[in-house]
């Protein structure tokens, strides 16, 4: 029997930049065992947040290592489209984009393609509507918005760069 685990992910910020969160639920497809994640950051943005969501479930999920396929849903077609359609173009480009400069978010980009390395072949990226009436992707929307109202980290990534402009 195959080991199928769904992710669900959202990222969410009240303000863009602002304070962020991000979530997402874990599920273990031969089980009823699930896992949420959330995070709350003081201040970020809502692109970073959708990619620290998947971030945090993939890196949750190298503690199992009997996962034959995980299918990774998200509403965000950032990340979305970064994934299948972007990030080749980016890496043969040393992580530029077309205009030559480097791209935004690069430390989480280059997170995820590790990831994704990582995984190869077992991961599914599918771009599903938001408030669509799925109820997980409908429950990450509402812990990510939680967790943007409560922040307790911060992305300091992001300030550094910020603050260097």
């Amino acid at each position: 029997m195959l080991n199928i685990v769904e992710i669900y992910t959202d990222g969410s910020c009240i303000y863009n930049p602002g304070p962020g969160g991000c979530a997402a639920i874990v599920k273990f497809h031969d089980s009823d065992k699930k896992k949420v994640i959330s995070y709350g950051f003081y201040y970020t943005t809502n692109n970073r947040m959708e990619l620290m969501a998947a971030i945090l479930s993939l890196q949750y999920l190298l503690h199992f290592f009997d996962v034959d396929l995980i299918n990774l849903f998200t509403d965000s077609n950032y990340l979305f489209s970064g994934i299948n359609f972007w990030m080749c173009f980016w890496k043969k480009n040393n992580w530029k984009n077309a205009n030559n400069k480097l791209i935004k978010n690069i430390d989480l980009w280059s997170k995820l393609d590790s990831l994704f390395f990582f995984y190869k072949s077992k991961i599914r990226i599918h771009l599903i509507k938001s408030h669509n009436g799925n109820f997980y992707n409908e429950e990450c929307d509402k812990i990510a918005f939680l967790s943007a109202k409560k922040p307790f980290l911060n992305d300091l990534f992001y300030i550094k760069n910020v603050n260097l402009k």
